[in-house]
This record gives structure tokens, C-alpha cells and sequence, in this order.
């Protein structure tokens, strides 16, 4: 198998070739080139500011999208079952990097938090990486112990432990936002597999003070969940991000300002590259524009649903389901972010934001799901 991958003149047109869902592959791509154009848009700029070059951020996105492609074709081509072998490897190797980011002088600090690994000129996020290694070990852990779900200490303790295992250090960095994607990821496949309701309720139940004790313990954060409620009141401060997005997504009317000709993109959205860039988007290509992105996630989503429903085994079933999620969950949770529906947090929109490593992670998933309908056997 790697001597044909290696062999492949180009993965991405074998994979397509063999693909199960070309729907799905459509909904990736195209999303992906509105996230290239809107990153030179958003980001054009702060890169003239910070580095003299308005298209450093969108050169340095082709390299991401481009590794990204390689790296779902690949994981297209691939059975997905062979993927369960590398679940533990994957998982170590995902808490070892996020452990070297508690040591001091390690990480690369940035907006507060030590997130980012430096690999010379490249920069790795480990906590992107360990959503995939959640939901791999879960799909694995759960279709060899489907029939010990329904109980508390065999089916529902272990996962959570691994899963917390990944949580806390997320924590520590620190990075709330992506502490609450993993245990949704968590509950939702657990749910999925079928594990008790009440116990989901209970474990919902027994995290939420200790979410609000990370909220209270760091001032920043309380004032974002203040400023949630009405930013207004610090119009200047916590409230200044979600206020101009407001801005930008009510001028940007149906049809938008136009490509290029965005006004709270040049130094009121703080980063409009990364979290904020769903914002610069409405107001440049306004609320069609806001609709034609939302409904190729949702076009994926579903695709992603039914490769999961029709894969052939539970493993297969489980990793599909699992990789939609890593998809939509946050480009749902971004989404409602910038809308003022959910408080401030730091997590970009899958495939538009600027980012390698959330990149290779949605483009891996894409990957995952590609090899999954093929495997079923299933036509689009």
C-alpha cells in the first residue's frame, strides 16, 4: 500500500477517482478556496503591517491547503481500518506534545496562552491534533466494547478518563475553548454509541462548576462572559470584538460591501484572519455569501452522516461520525461566536480560518470520511 501511494502521480485525482462521496470532496474543496480568498481579504492588512507582505498570510495558507490535499488523499486511498493500529501511537504521541507544552520555555506563547509547538519554521498545535486522536481511540475503544456501553465503570469510565487525560493539559495551556470541543466530542460519540442518557446528564451535571471555576479563575474570561450578555457595557474592552463583528455582519447587508472592500478588517477585528474571519466575510459578501458557506457545511454534515450510517462495521461507523463532528461542531460553535449566540472564544472556522494545523486536521477528517464511503461500497 505505501509503495502505491508513494507510486500515485497524484492522490488527490486517485482518490477522487475512487471515491465514494464526491459530494463531500465538492462541499471540502470549496470551502477551502473561500477560506484561501477570504484569508487574503481579511488578512492582507495586518500581513502588510506585521511582515511588509499583504499576501504572506494567503501564501503561507496555500502551502497549509496544499499539505492538507496530499494528506486526505492519502488517507483516502487507505483502508480506514487500518488506521486502529495507529490508535494508541497517535494518542501518546498527542499527550506527549501537549505535556511539553507545560514546560516552560517549550511552547510559543501567543494571545496569552502557550499553544504552539515550534518544529523550525513550521509551528504545530497539538491540542488540533487531539481531537483526531480522541476520535480515533474512541471509534476503536467503542466498536470493540459496544456491548459494555450501557455500563458506568466498564463502558463509560475508561473513555472518560482518556478523554480527560487529553482535557486537562488543553486546560493547563490555558485554551477553555478547545477543553469544551473535546468533551463535546466525548459525550456525543458516547451518546452515539449508546451509553446511558442519565449518565451523560450526571457527567454534564458534575463538569459544569468546574467549567465555571475555569471561567472565574481567569478575569479575562469572566468579562468575555459579561461581555456576552451585553458588550455595550465595555464597548472599549471585552465587548470590542463581538461589537464590530456586529458591524461588520449588519453592513454587509445581502449582497456585501464587495470582495476586498470590508472596513472592520483594517484594525477593529482583532486577528480578522483566525476567529473573526466568518465576521469579514458577511460584510464583504454579505448575507448570500454568510448562507452559501453554512450551507456547504451543512451539504458536508449530512454527507458525513451517512457514510457513518452506511459504513460497513461499528469502527467504521464511529470514525466517520467522529470526523463529522470535528467539522461541524466548530464551525458551528465559530458561527455562533461571531452572531453573538455563544460567548468569545478562540476557535477558528474549519477550512476558512487561517491555520496549518486546523487544516490538516478538517482535511484528514475529509480523508477519513473519503475512505469510509469507498469502503462501504456505497455510491453517492
Amino acid at each position: 500500500m505505501a509503495e502505491a501511494v508513494l507510486n500515485a502521480p497524484s492522490p488527490t485525482v486517485q482518490a477522487a477517482s475512487r471515491v465514494g462521496d464526491p459530494w463531500l470532496l465538492l462541499s471540502a474543496l470549496a470551502l477551502a478556496g473561500v477560506g484561501l480568498v477570504m484569508v487574503y481579504s481579511a488578512g492582507s492588512a495586518l500581513a502588510a503591517q506585521r511582515y511588509s507582505d499583504g499576501a504572506y498570510f494567503f501564501k503561507s495558507q496555500l502551502l497549509h491547503v496544499t499539505a492538507g490535499i496530499v494528506a486526505m488523499g492519502i488517507l483516502a486511498l487507505m483502508d480506514y481500518r487500518r488506521l486502529a493500529r495507529f490508535t494508541y501511537p497517535l494518542l501518546l504521541g498527542v499527550l506527549a506534545a501537549l505535556l511539553l507544552l507545560l514546560v516552560p520555555g517549550v511552547g510559543h506563547m501567543a494571545g496569552g496562552a502557550v499553544r504552539w509547538l515550534r518544529l523550525g519554521p513550521l509551528s504545530l498545535q497539538p491540542a488540533e491534533l487531539a481531537k483526531l486522536a480522541l476520535v480515533l481511540y474512541l471509534a476503536y475503544s467503542l466498536s470493540r466494547h459496544q456491548e459494555q456501553i450501557k455500563s458506568f465503570t466498564r463502558g463509560l469510565l475508561p473513555h472518560l478518563g482518556v478523554t480527560f487525560l487529553l482535557i486537562v493539559p488543553v486546560a493547563m495551556e490555558p485554551d477553555l475553548g478547545m477543553s469544551v470541543i473535546l468533551f463535546c466530542l466525548a459525550s456525543l460519540m458516547l451518546f452515539v454509541a449508546g451509553a446511558r442518557f442519565s449518565y451523560l446528564l450526571g457527567l454534564l451535571a458534575l463538569v459544569s462548576p468546574m467549567v465555571w471555576v475555569m471561567v472565574v479563575h481567569y478575569p479575562w474570561r469572566f468579562k468575555r462572559i459579561l461581555a456576552f450578555l451585553n458588550p455595550w457595557n465595555d464597548a472599549g474592552g471585552a465587548g470590542f470584538q463581538i461589537i464590530h463583528s456586529f458591524y461588520a455582519l449588519g453592513s454587509g447587508g445581502l449582497w456585501g460591501a464587495g470582495l476586498g472592500a470590508g472596513q472592520q478588517k483594517l484594525f477593529y477585528l482583532p486577528e480578522p484572519h483566525t476567529d473573526f474571519i466568518f465576521s469579514v466575510l458577511g460584510e464583504e459578501l454579505g448575507l448570500w455569501g454568510v448562507l452559501l458557506v453554512l450551507g456547504l457545511f451543512l451539504l458536508l454534515v449530512i454527507r458525513g452522516v451517512k457514510i457513518a450510517l452506511e459504513a460497513r462495521e461499528l469502527f467504521g461507523t464511529y470514525l466517520a461520525m467522529g470526523a463529522t463532528l470535528i467539522i461541524g461542531l466548530q464551525a458551528f460553535i465559530n458561527a455562533g461566536v461571531v452572531m453573538g449566540l455563544l460567548p468569545t472564544k478562540g476557535l477558528t472556522m474549519p477550512f476558512i480560518s487561517y491555520g496549518g494545523s486546523s487544516l490538516l486536521v478538517n482535511f484528514a477528517c475529509v480523508g477519513i470520511l473519503l475512505s469510509v464511503a469507498a469502503g462501504s461500497g456505497r455510491k453517492a
